[in-house]
């Protein structure tokens, strides 16, 4: 029983991946009304590939898995924050902990 959110003309909806544990932002992925589902019902996160235009779950090749603990969604519906126990080296396809490894120097930086 999901929720009605709002899947943008694509039937995508962005999901932030977080660990549970520390808080920190491992990835953001897109996932469509079946992938949440799939994510849901199996404790696992499934997303919408957008280039191969097919389904993938976290790991299922590289065995960095993510164990899903919780899942929100934002004040407009149109954003999902799935909580995970990452389990593995990482959940970036480069082998980082996080895709957010790269910084923008900003005012406050300089």
């Amino acid at each position: 029983m999901l929720p009605e959110l709002k899947y943008d003309h694509k039937g995508l909806i962005p999901a932030i991946i977080q660990e549970v544990n520390t808080g920190e932002v491992l990835m953001l992925g897109y996932m469509n009304e079946e992938s949440l589902r799939r994510t849901v019902t199996t404790g696992k996160t499934c997303f919408w590939s957008r280039s191969r235009q097919e389904f993938w779950v976290k790991g299922e090749t590289s065995g960095n898995v993510q164990i899903v603990k919780e899942v929100f969604y934002d004040c407009d519906a149109d954003t999902v924050l799935v909580k995970v126990e990452q389990v593995g080296k990482g959940a970036c396809h480069t082998g980082s902990r996080t895709c957010f490894f790269r910084s923008i120097e900003t005012a406050g930086t300089k």
